[in-house]
């Protein structure tokens, strides 16, 4: 009973958001089958984040299978504040999404797939603008390349060698 318990208590510090559902049809001598696949994004606002993508005959189960995908592939994105440490552009395939980082008070200014992302990372101010395709499984993927791309300052000082404090000057 503890052990259904503790994975209760794990699962309950990430927050999950469907993006997408798509329905697929085959055509079969008897009619059509469907078929779903689910895009989940699964976030806990602190700066960790992961996608994924479920297929199954049932649209709960490709969820479920989508949020278990969405779990092993978590990355951690530095945050500077409500917002992200510069400026980045993220590619996939024929999407691009740009993000720029806003003053406070200018809230998540993102497309629907973006902006599902970028809450669920923690991030609470950032203008961003999707370029060219707007797939949802392409803008997802580009938004994960972008945030893949940030470094923060400790990083970059880290990098080269240097403190904080030698950047700043």
């Amino acid at each position: 009973m503890a052990i259904g318990y503790n994975d209760k208590a794990e699962e309950s510090e990430f927050e999950d958001k469907v993006i997408h559902i798509n329905r697929c049809a085959k055509v079969v001598k008897g009619g059509r089958r469907f078929s779903f696949a689910a895009i989940v994004v699964v976030g806990n606002k602190k700066g960790q984040v992961g996608v994924g993508l479920g297929k199954a005959t049932e649209v709960p189960e490709a969820i479920k299978k989508a949020g278990k995908r969405a779990r092993k592939a978590l990355v951690s994105v530095p945050l500077h504040g409500t917002t992200i440490p510069h400026e980045v552009m993220g590619t996939f395939g024929a999407s691009s999404v740009l993000m720029k980082p806003a003053p406070e008070g200018s809230g998540v200014i993102a497309s629907s797939a973006v902006r599902a992302i970028l809450e669920a990372a923690g991030v609470k101010n950032i203008l961003t603008k999707s370029l060219r395709r707007d797939n949802p499984h392409n803008v997802v993927r580009a938004t994960f390349d972008a945030l893949k791309a940030l470094r923060s300052l400790s990083d970059i000082a880290k990098s080269r060698g240097k403190a904080v404090s030698d950047l700043h000057s």
